[in-house]
């Protein structure tokens, strides 16, 4: 039996889902149950920015149905991006040193798992209840694939090996056809998943290749959009860069891949990270819908 794709967003509460998509309604605490009510998962990304409360999980859980599939975005520091000082819960910031900037700056292993453990702790109520997904553990563009990356994500894979590692690469280096069969491998190997992505076609070190794999029994792949007009803009953030409506004929190319990882997979996800608005239109849960439709015609199982 195939798995049946489970077709989502990136993000429940982004501006052009409340503004444009939600019925006027429908409260703010009412969002994501009425979200869960038109997709059987969610991608969480503001965890990324900071480490929610055990609360705010709490309440992911509650608002969901028993079937409801949780994804959730590791916190920066825990990907080595630079992340403000502020952004960490005040008892975890003595333990963490700061560059010039503010920002977290080369904490020591014992500091970084301090953090792991913490970001691990809050989500126990969705771990608790089988909702909890995988942790999309997103390395920043300016890490290629040199030894110390890969001894690195070794280590993360140490600080949470019971869960779900998801892991996407932005750096080119990593799809070099001479290291992929290396890359995939060592993942398949620690028993990551590796993220498949769509993002723009440019000939720039700092954007990733749309390469079509899955190194666990979970297959998971992230649309960002084909805007190579704002891919590297600054300013403006994750509205601008992901700016991107689908065209259907653009979807349907991943039709047949689709259909293969989904014959081939226990589980796959795939989830739109467009998140600006065309003609008054969400494009996320838009372009979720096109591609439901295209898998549904067919004859790949959706939910």
């Amino acid at each position: 039996m195939a798995a049946a794709v489970r077709i989502g967003t990136c993000s429940f509460a982004d501006d052009a889902l409340v503004k444009h998509w939600y019925p006027p309604s429908v409260s703010a605490k009412g969002r994501l149950a009425y979200y869960a009510g038109q997709f059987s998962t969610v991608e969480i990304d503001s965890t990324f920015y900071a480490i929610p409360s055990e609360q705010t999980v709490r309440g992911w859980a509650e608002r969901t149905p028993a079937d409801f599939i949780v994804h959730i975005k590791a916190f920066g520091v825990m990907t080595r991006h630079p992340v403000p000082i502020e952004r960490l819960p005040p008892e975890l910031r003595d333990e963490l040193p700061v560059d010039a900037h503010g920002r977290v700056h080369r904490p020591s292993p014992q500091a970084r798992g301090l953090v792991f453990s913490r970001f691990l702790q809050v989500l126990e109520p969705l771990r608790s209840v089988g909702k909890l997904g995988g942790i999309l553990f997103q390395l920043p563009p300016f890490i290629p694939a040199e030894q110390a990356a890969f001894d690195y994500l070794d280590w993360a894979r140490g600080q949470m090996p019971d869960e779900e590692m998801l892991v996407e690469f932005r750096h080119r280096s990593w799809f070099d056809e001479d290291r992929r069969e290396e890359v995939l491998g060592f993942l398949e190997q620690r028993r990551m998943s590796y993220v498949s992505v769509d993002a723009p076609e440019l000939d720039d070190p700092r954007v990733p290749r749309t390469l079509v794999a899955a190194t666990t029994p979970l297959a998971y792949i992230r649309f960002h959009g084909r805007n190579a007009a704002t891919w590297n803009r600054r300013g403006g953030g994750a509205a601008a860069r992901f700016d991107y409506r689908y065209t259907t004929p653009e979807l349907a190319e991943w039709v047949e891949p689709l259909a293969e990882l989904s014959a081939a997979s226990q589980a796959i996800y795939a989830f739109f990270n467009t998140n600006n608005v065309s003609d008054g239109i969400a494009q996320g849960p838009a372009n979720a819908q096109v591609l439901r439709q295209l898998l549904s015609d067919y004859g790949v199982p959706v939910r």
